[in-house]
């Protein structure tokens, strides 16, 4: 069991960073095929021991946290995601799943509409009137993009007057950056200098969120699909084919390949006929989506807290093509991981001109046996970044040989290092010019201390000309030094003090994320600053034993961090960036709790009607009570939803006190 709850807490903790980085960030690491494998590990974890999932796991919720910079939107009705399905075997559980649930042997029927990989929004209108735009977000809480989403051509600013919807209306959708745009956009940026956009999916969602320097032509590029009326739908509406023809009255695009399927057979075939077409279609898509098409029936079957149970999403198969591996060498990253990657002839897959893979670590290559000249299979199933699935054996030149990692630091020659029970191979030196432009683009990314204008290029160049190096010497820039830098005019090198001026003030958590410990993100770095309260001594000087007593701290994550205070080249840097007047400020520590509930332990279960279970926390809490995400003996209550699992069974057994969401809220008004 110990060793499942590391597992689950490592599931989450992988998770968790792996949203930050997809839905805030837009900076993904992994191909969404792998980020499905992890989740389905992790529900599949939980279903089998439900005591040990965690109050916060990502399976309860959906997207990620809202991004600073931008208005918070709190929904009325929250913006799940779709389960998916990944072979025919999957789609039809699903349809025997609803019929049971419906109480319904005979066929229902189902809406078809494309998966479009885009960035889902939330329009809402008063009246007829746009008034508030928001991203997904964590699915309860959006981010404001309002400003933005009406520089969309497609979004309409106000609704008809005749046959248009009075009063609140919600409409939901896709924003998609169509394939040629992107191309176009892509274009103009390698002529301007700029990285490409890695995909449509990242320059839509990155467009959406810009707050500076605001790129139009991006913006008037994107165009919006609706797909569901959340709130203020019609009385007169009875199935989803009505509310998508009804978008379409109002204003809205839709996807124009939608049709009703009266039956599974009938879906099944729907998608096969979209995935001949796939290639065909001027956006990107990866897969279709099915929908009960009676409304009365979707509300029958309901939702789980995370997704909807009369909706699924059947993925396309990866996309595939062969190429020949032109050579290997070895990538330092930023915390000095040394990664193998592939040099491919280029070939177009998913939709991409694809050069490069990554071949991860040693073991990796070993296990497919990856050599230089080899033809290989690739594939990218909507995925940022393209894998190597195989190695065309019958198709290798004689005398091809074994490729290994070097023995050396490709960059800085120091000995290469590889600890026991780990799979990566790092160079040890902290001062590596790899590291060192790597750590610099992350403590000036959005997530830690959001320097703008410090660009891979300009990093580059610092680094190449000796301007830094070390992390600390971008805080001793100045203006006449950045000028006579080339292609940096005296104006952008003005700014670029005057925001290196504005990340001096940050907050502790973002530093300790600017800092890039191993396994330490957002939220990690959050839960270790309200514990230590910006009080850094406290913290560089606290035992592994120390860190893991904090709720959310795992052994993994406690002896990263004494690792990285304890080495004292670390401790200098710190010291250094503090000298050239980085600021957080201290803040009171968690303190043991106050208040009628305090010293009392929670566990919830099941879905609440009145109130969301992550509002319900915020109560219990204000009031001083802690929420766990396991039922014990120290628990002292139970609260139990609709549809509870096997907690109240625990509870139960354990004769806990059971409150239903009445006795929660009578208890709360206390």
């Amino acid at each position: 069991m110990a060793s499942l709850k590391r597992r689950i807490d490592s599931l989450v903790e992988q998770i968790n960073r792996h949203n930050l980085l997809y839905y805030v960030l837009d900076e993904p690491e992994i191909s969404d095929a792998e980020y499905d494998r992890l989740f389905r590990e992790l529900r599949e974890l939980e279903a089998a021991h439900p005591e040990l999932a965690p109050a916060d796991s990502p399976t309860r919720r959906v997207g990620a946290p809202p991004a600073e910079g931008f208005a918070k939107v709190r929904r009325r009705i929250p913006m799940l995601s779709l389960d998916n399905a990944m072979e025919e075997a999957e789609l039809r559980a699903f349809d025997e799943r609803v019929r049971r649930l419906l109480g319904r042997p005979e066929p229902v029927a189902y809406v078809g509409e494309l998966k479009l990989d885009g960035a889902g929004v939330d329009l809402i209108y008063q009246d007829g009137e746009l008034q508030v735009g928001a991203t997904r977000g964590d699915g309860h809480l959006g981010e404001d993009v309002t400003a933005n989403l009406k520089q969309i051509y497609t979004i309409p600013i106000a609704l008809p007057t005749r046959g248009g919807p009075p009063g609140r209306v919600s409409v939901r959708g896709e924003v998609v950056l169509p394939l040629a745009a992107f191309q176009r956009l892509n274009e103009r940026r390698e002529k301007q200098g700029e990285e490409p956009f890695a995909n449509p999916r990242n320059a839509a969602a990155g467009a959406l969120r810009q707050l500076h320097d605001i790129d139009l032509a991006r913006l008037h590029a994107l165009q919006f699909r609706a797909y569901a009326i959340a709130e203020g739908r019609p009385a007169r509406l009875r199935t989803q084919m009505q509310v998508l023809e009804t978008l379409e009255g109002w204003g809205f695009p839709v996807t124009p390949e939608y049709e009703r399927c009266e039956d599974v057979e009938a879906a099944l075939d729907y998608h096969a006929r979209m995935l001949t077409r796939r290639d065909k279609l001027p956006i990107e898509v990866d897969g279709t989506v099915f929908k009960l098409d009676r409304l009365d029936f979707q509300e029958e079957v309901g939702n789980l807290p995370r997704s909807p149970r009369w909706a699924i999403a059947y993925k396309f198969p990866a996309q595939q093509a062969t190429t020949v591996v032109e050579s290997i060498f070895a990538s330092v990253g930023r915390t000095g991981a040394l990664t193998p990657v592939a040099k491919l002839r280029p070939v177009r897959v998913g939709g991409v001109t694809v050069s490069s893979a990554s071949l991860h670590n040693q073991d990796e290559i070993d296990r497919k046996d990856v050599r230089v000249g080899d033809t290989v299979v690739i594939q990218r199933a909507g995925d940022v970044i393209p894998q190597i699935v195989s190695v065309v054996q019958a198709k290798r030149r004689a005398g091809a040989r074994r490729w290994r990692l070097p023995k050396r630091c490709p960059v800085c020659r120091a000995d290469a290092v590889r600890l026991e029970g780990e799979a990566v191979t790092r160079c040890p030196n902290l001062d590596c010019p790899a590291q060192l432009k790597n750590n610099l683009r992350h403590l000036a990314s959005r997530g830690a201390l959001d320097v703008d204008g410090l660009g891979e290029k300009l990093v580059d160049q610092l680094v190449e000309c000796g301007l830094v190096k070390r992390v600390s010497d971008v805080f001793a820039l100045d203006a006449e030094t950045l000028a006579g830098l080339e292609r940096m005019a005296e104006k952008s090198a003005g700014n670029l003090v005057r925001a290196l001026e504005r990340a001096r003030e940050t907050s502790f958590a973002r530093l300790l994320i600017a800092l890039g410990i191993r396994h330490v993100g957002a939220g990690v770095a959050d839960v270790v600053a309200g514990h230590f309260g910006g009080d850094l001594e406290a913290l560089t000087k606290a035992t592994q034993e120390d860190l893991e007593a904090i709720e959310g701290v795992g052994p993994t994550i406690a002896e990263s961090l004494v690792r990285f205070f304890a080495d004292k080249r670390n401790r200098a840097e710190i010291r250094r960036l503090s000298e050239l007047g980085v600021r957080w400020p201290k803040e009171r520590r968690s303190a043991r709790p106050r208040g009628p509930l305090a010293g009392k332990t929670f566990v919830l279960t099941g879905g609440l009607e009145s109130m969301t279970r992550d509002e319900a926390r915020e109560r219990i809490e204000a009031a001083g009570g802690r929420i766990t995400g396991s039922v014990s003996k120290k628990t002292d209550f139970v609260v139990a939803g609709a549809e509870p699992g096997s907690k109240l069974r625990r509870a139960e057994e354990l004769e806990i006190p059971i409150l239903d969401e009445k006795a929660l809220l009578r208890l709360l008004e206390k």
